[in-house]
């Protein structure tokens, strides 16, 4: 009886070896699969702010990041405001904006990583040739927001939660204006849109330095006050944390982070518009912190 015990002692113990074993096996399998499928997914998705694509930069980059990698761009193009939302909700791959302040929420709440500063150019206050407020060559940009609202001359402001809307309203506030009434319209629209409608209109209007010269041609505005080192616009690219969405291409939006900081495509950035507008739209700053690009240095 002791003997058939043990035997059966035994025989139940293989058969428990054996199940932990085909279940180790079978997880083993279902984390090969996912890792396979996760390596052959080559769409990625970019959320961006108009303002690259309206300036024509990623009509040259996208092409070469393609080539390069292998992988397949899908560019979602809003307002810096909503592509980090995307980000935050585990909806993009990889992002590219211009909102430090606003991206350093997601960083420090880990919604994203591999935080990289890319580019800079400016931003420039616009408005109509005879100059109605009387802003023009003024080197503080909160004192033409402040002469713009006393005199009640009309500003289109994007008024879509974009890095140059937040850009807009701190300038705003450190005027102490509060834009409100007929003279102050919003767009909801992107940087292109809304030159169009501020050119419609001979109204004033803050835009990204590269989107202006890229529509310069079409428009019967002209650059009323630059320079102040408040307008600077400084562009970051950041991989959504696959660590804390696992549905996001982890190694795809790495991919794109690391094309964009990598010296070839630093060199394009910086001879892009150089021959159309005879100036550049952009300035490359792969390498460097935030507080580099602020000194100048």
């Amino acid at each position: 009886m002791k003997k058939l015990l043990l035997v059966t002692i035994f025989l139940m113990s293989i058969a428990l070896i054996g199940c932990q074993g085909q279940e180790a096996q079978d997880n083993q399998g279902a984390q090969q699969s996912e890792n396979e499928q996760q390596a052959e997914n080559k769409d990625i998705i970019l959320a961006t702010t108009t303002s690259t694509r309206d300036s024509g930069l990623l009509d040259v980059l996208e092409p070469m990041f393609e080539e390069q990698t292998g992988y397949n761009l899908k560019v979602v193009a809003v307002g810096t405001g909503k592509a980090l939302s995307m980000g935050e909700a585990g909806e993009a791959d990889a992002l590219l904006t211009h909102a430090p302040s606003a991206e350093q929420k997601l960083v420090d709440a880990e919604a994203v990583t591999n935080y990289q500063v890319i580019m800079h150019n400016d931003f420039v206050i616009i408005g109509p040739k005879d100059d109605p407020a009387g802003i023009k060559g003024g080197k503080v940009a909160a004192d033409a927001f402040a002469a713009i609202a006393d005199s009640e001359i009309l500003f289109v402001s994007r008024g879509d939660d974009s890095g140059t809307n937040k850009k807009e309203l701190a300038i705003w506030k450190d005027g102490g204006v509060e834009p409100s009434g007929q003279w102050y319209q919003e767009t909801g629209s992107g940087m292109g849109d809304t030159l169009v409608v501020a050119n419609q209109k001979l109204a004033y209007t803050l835009t990204d330095r590269a989107t202006y010269l890229a529509h310069k041609d079409n428009l019967d505005l002209e650059i009323m006050v630059e320079g102040d080192g408040v307008l600077l616009n400084i562009y970051h690219a950041m991989q959504v944390n696959p660590d804390k969405y696992d549905k996001v291409n982890a190694e795809g939006g790495k991919a794109f982070v690391e094309f964009m900081v990598n010296a070839e495509t630093q060199e394009v950035i910086k001879d892009f518009g150089k021959d159309k507008y005879g100036q550049p739209l952009f300035f490359p700053d792969a390498g460097k912190t935030i507080e580099q690009v602020i000194k100048g240095e």
